[in-house]
């Protein structure tokens, strides 16, 4: 991984984290042995509250906001092509009950939550930073999804929290060979599983990488598209003909991977700025919750 500017050296921090994927991995992660006080599971909330006590005592951070998806279903990315995630199941009426008290128990500790039903939460973080580094802010984005690697300027970082990495944009050419500004190119390109994004049929990774090194940008390849079959490129021949045939299928996807600039993120430092936490909501959330002794207490810790 890239080695990071000195602290000295940074503009003022906002921790921006990405809550759905927390959320989920604690549901995969966590036994189901956790129940609240009506009976339902909650082994999820207790694995989200134990991540989100982590980060605010190791981190704490000042300034900071926590982004929930809604939906899978309700993005504008699924008007553009509605098989967008479409190969994920929606989550089970226990897991949506969780993402609820999951986002309770994330305003009770006095962080600013950013839901919307038109962005994912993809574009609200992606906006914020957007908006604050027009203020002179620097954004921590805690997350390990790649796709938050197109976001990253001079001074910021992502933090795959759980493998306990952080990267900047030099990391993201280490990662995927292409820089922070061609990722949604890339993507677009090669495409990307997780969210059902088909690509270009038979570009893979490195080839997507290979022709955005050469050709700087996905606009530039496809007005060039006669210039590939002469690359010093596996198979350009057969490439250029694929590029050829499915242009209009790289530029759709490049809607479907580039982040929104233009979601409603916050646009404020002040809004971002952590507020006291409330002991009249997090005390009948921890009662609810059932949580253990040892969550009550680093939370009551956090309220001091």
């Amino acid at each position: 991984m890239d080695t990071v500017n000195p602290p000295a050296e940074r503009p003022p921090t906002v921790h921006l984290v990405d809550g759905s994927l927390y959320v989920f991995r604690a549901w995969h992660s966590m036994p189901d042995e956790f129940f609240d006080a009506d009976g339902h599971p909650v082994n999820a909330v207790h694995g989200y509250t134990r991540f989100l006590c982590e980060l605010l005592e190791r981190a704490q951070p000042e300034h900071l906001a926590v982004a929930f998806d809604a939906s899978l279903t309700s993005s504008f990315r699924n008007a553009i092509y509605p098989a967008y995630k479409a190969n994920r199941e929606l989550p089970p009426p226990d897991l949506e009950r969780q993402f609820m008290q999951c986002r309770a128990i994330t305003e009770a500790l006095g962080i600013h939550l950013m839901i919307d039903h038109s962005f994912e939460a993809d574009d609200l973080i992606g906006s914020t930073v957007w908006n604050l580094r027009a203020l002179g802010w620097r954004s921590v984005i805690v997350s390990a999804d790649k796709d938050f690697g197109q976001l990253l300027g001079e001074h910021d970082e992502q933090w795959d929290y759980a493998r306990g990495l952080r990267w900047g944009p030099a990391g993201v050419h280490e990662k995927l060979g292409v820089h922070p500004h061609q990722v949604a190119d890339y993507l677009a390109l090669c495409g990307d599983s997780v969210d059902n994004i088909p690509g270009v049929p038979g570009i893979g990774a490195k080839t997507a990488a290979a022709l955005l090194s050469h050709f700087g940008s996905l606009d530039v390849l496809l007005d060039r598209i006669d210039e590939v079959a002469f690359l010093r490129l596996r198979g350009a021949a057969s490439c250029a003909i694929r590029l050829r045939e499915h242009a209009e299928q790289a530029r759709l996807c490049r809607r479907l991977t580039r982040i929104a600039l233009d979601a409603p993120g916050a646009s404020t430092v002040e809004s971002l700025r952590r507020r006291r936490p409330q002991p009249d909501q997090l005390e009948p959330l921890c009662e609810h919750l059932r949580l253990g002794a040892f969550t009550r207490s680093r939370l009551r810790a956090l309220l001091g």
